[in-house]
């Protein structure tokens, strides 16, 4: 699959859910690349901002969309990468804070 393809996918799924593809553009690519050479990498998505133990079972948590995506947008309006983010943070009607990383100590020290 083409970064366009995964884009196109990607978008008609997240936005029907409420999410929304970062507005710039090109970090919105240069994260899906990344996507697609993870999961060519370990044979799953994972995120392209974290580090992927190469164990399905010990990343599962972070398999894009990640588990921490709907608490991230909800409160920062976005998630941890940029990737998806709210309305509202696009607009630039919300301040565009830091997402500190929620994944637990013991899933990154693997």
């Amino acid at each position: 699959m083409d970064v366009e393809k995964l884009y196109a996918m990607l978008e008609k799924t997240q936005t029907a859910q409420g999410y929304f593809f970062n507005a710039d553009r090109e970090r919105t690519m240069e994260l899906l690349e990344a996507l697609l050479k993870n999961k060519d990498r370990y044979g799953y998505m994972v995120c392209p901002c974290r580090l992927s133990s190469g164990d399905r079972e010990n990343d599962k948590d972070i398999i894009c969309p990640c588990v921490y995506r709907a608490p991230d947008v909800e409160k920062y309006g976005s998630c941890y990468c940029n990737l998806y983010v709210s309305k509202a943070w696009n607009d630039g009607t919300i301040d565009r804070d830091f997402v500190p990383e929620r994944r637990p100590p013991e899933k990154i020290m693997f």
